[in-house]
């Protein structure tokens, strides 16, 4: 029995759907239960979660409804299902999930090409109303304000600025920031312990400031989607507060709506 599988057998009788609400179909309640899991830290990021028939043990429930809960989160990039392997914990190092929530797209057969990104600033500063509202902040307590520029296909982009609740990201700097070369939300997995599920986003048409328009090359006053974002982790805590300015003359923002 692998390590795994021995902390199932130790926890079998631990979680039961009973305690979740009778309202919800069955299978979002072992969704729910396997979240409370991922939230605890009992499964790790990149590490495999136990199968299917050892989770129908566990929570006393057909394999289906185990098999339709975790369908759900490979959905959501919650989980990765790896054939002949089994189903992982998704991490943001993973190359489906590295760019979850970037939706820029193009017509070039070639797709987006993200190069890199450059780090302008990283400073502690105070949290305004709005981001102590977001994050469950008080008064006097600090955000981070990174600023960077991201280039798509060798380009300058998008100008980004965001914010994230200094609490949970204690010891992030400018330092940091520029000698670990991995992606944002990974660097944010890997020295903090926060994965970001899902995000809400608002979009709009607005004309490039001046300091922007430098940075992006383009002409003051210039058309620009501005994607304002809020990310969550588990149990539906924000996160991070992220304004993005994009340039859409060679791209397109994409979504797909059921």
């Amino acid at each position: 029995m692998n390590k795994t599988a021995k902390r199932v057998a130790r926890s079998s009788s631990r979680q039961s759907p009973v305690a979740v609400a009778s309202f919800s179909p069955l299978y979002k309640q072992i969704k729910d239960l396997l979240l409370q899991s991922l939230e605890s830290g009992e499964f790790k990021p990149g590490e495999m979660i136990p199968s299917e028939q050892e989770l129908a043990v566990r929570f006393k429930v057909s394999q289906g409804t185990v098999r339709k809960a975790i369908d759900e989160l490979s959905a959501e990039n919650v989980l990765i299902r790896r054939q002949g392997k089994g189903t992982f914990v998704a991490t943001h190092h993973e190359p489906e999930v590295r760019y979850r929530f970037l939706r820029m797209a193009t017509d070039n057969p070639e797709g987006v090409k993200r190069t890199h990104s450059e780090i302008l600033s990283c400073d502690e500063i105070e949290a305004n109303d709005v981001q102590r509202q977001v994050f469950g902040l008080s008064v006097g307590q600090k955000v981070i304000c990174i600023k960077r520029v991201m280039y798509l296909s060798h380009q300058p982009a998008v100008y980004e600025e965001i914010y994230l609740p200094e609490p949970a990201f204690q010891g992030l700097s400018f330092a940091l920031l520029t000698t670990e070369k991995m992606p944002l939300y990974g660097l944010f997995e890997s020295h903090f312990g926060v994965q970001l599920l899902r995000c809400d986003e608002k979009l709009r048409a607005v004309s490039a400031p001046k300091e922007v328009a430098k940075y992006l090359k383009i002409e003051e006053g210039s058309p620009l989607l501005s994607i304002e974002r809020v990310a969550y982790t588990y149990g539906e805590k924000a996160m991070e507060i992220r304004k993005g300015l994009y340039l859409t003359e060679h791209y397109y923002y994409r979504n797909s709506l059921n």
